[in-house]
């Protein structure tokens, strides 16, 4: 894929939508892209305002989001039997594999995931 491209975990994405400029400048011109379950964990927390939803389907609509491939499956359970990782960091990790893409997360844990080309972002 093009060097261009990256994916968001979901708290890179929470740091964005909450006017975090530092995430905002990094991936300015980058081709973004986020797990289904980013999607998912984004539009199911609890006490969402009907303005936050606006603002996450308005984001959402402008990113590609990665369905899970049996490839995806397949790598989520490699790193999930290597890992202390809960389910869905392991599919986002996957996802990012897959797609041959740097993730961009402040998640530490997944520095360890071999294979996954990891771009930390400390708050």
């Amino acid at each position: 894929m093009n060097g261009n491209n990256i994916l968001l975990d979901t708290n890179t994405v929470l740091y964005f939508l909450s006017g975090d400029q530092t995430v905002a400048d990094f991936i300015q011109e980058k081709k973004l892209f986020i797990s289904i379950i980013t999607e998912l964990e984004l539009l199911s927390y609890k006490n969402l305002t009907t303005k936050e939803i606006k603002v996450i389907t308005n984001f959402l609509k402008e990113i590609h989001i990665e369905n899970i491939s049996q490839e995806i499956k397949e790598q989520s359970i490699k790193i999930r039997r290597s890992s202390n990782l809960k389910l869905p960091d392991c599919i986002i990790a996957a996802t990012s594999i897959s797609l041959q893409i740097p993730i961009f997360s402040a998640d530490k844990e997944l520095r360890n995931i071999d294979g996954l080309d990891f771009i930390f972002y400390e708050k």
